[in-house]
């Protein structure tokens, strides 16, 4: 009975010495972790405070089609931009309802062949809203002179894919020789001072086209 004590209180007390030591270990354990969360918290914020400018930046230049006349082009099919990408820049804009003045333009000026077989140019395309601009008898006199109509249609053309970026404060020496002037940022751009992107930055497969609202004349001389 007395051997049954002892045992009894030699087991009690070494719980009483045990307990204190595992609990102070256990709160040592959380606090470490308590004083470790603040910087790993602020290790893992960080990156994202560091690149935040450049984020920003890249959000000021769109890598996407931007524009209040893209809500037009349709959301599938060879007219949408996922289809326009596919084929080259005439027979992409063929799709696109938008464009069709356009086309029938460029098929009477006999410019199928060339834009489609270009490499990496650019095109500000006008929308027929921008020929609707022009009066009827002007429109249809340009679209019967074959010559000038070659000249006009080249003027939007530029040799080289230009990006949004380029946009902001440009001059580019056109297919047909003169040039033309871009200004702007973010998704609001210009072209020479009169001209709205209503639609920019669209992929074809061979070109970035640019639709514009108003048609783009060249400077005499």
């Amino acid at each position: 009975m007395f051997t049954i004590r002892v045992r009894r209180t030699a087991i009690a007390v070494a719980a009483a010495v045990v307990l204190p030591v595992s609990l102070a270990a256990c709160s040592g354990e959380s606090g470490d972790k308590a004083a470790e969360s603040p910087s790993s918290a602020a290790s893992q914020e960080s990156p994202e405070k560091s690149t935040g400018s450049e984020g920003a930046d890249k959000a000021q230049v769109p890598a996407e089609p931007f524009g209040p006349a893209c809500s037009s082009v349709p959301k599938e099919g060879a007219g949408s931009f996922d289809g326009m990408a596919k084929d080259p820049v005439a027979t992409a804009a063929s799709h696109n309802p938008e464009l069709s003045t356009l086309v029938t333009a460029v098929r009477k000026a006999g410019l199928v062949d060339t834009l489609n077989n270009a490499e990496d140019i650019t095109v500000f395309a006008p929308a027929n809203d921008a020929f609707a601009k022009i009066p009827k008898a002007d429109l249809d006199k340009l679209l019967a002179d074959k010559e000038e109509l070659t000249k006009v249609l080249t003027y939007h053309v530029v040799g080289q894919k230009l990006t949004p970026k380029q946009l902001e404060d440009g001059s580019f020496e056109t297919l047909e020789k003169s040039k033309l002037t871009t200004m702007g940022s973010g998704t609001d751009y210009t072209v020479n001072d009169d001209s709205e992107v209503v639609c920019g930055n669209v992929p074809t497969a061979n070109a970035t086209v640019y639709i514009v609202d108003t048609v783009l004349m060249p400077k005499a001389g």
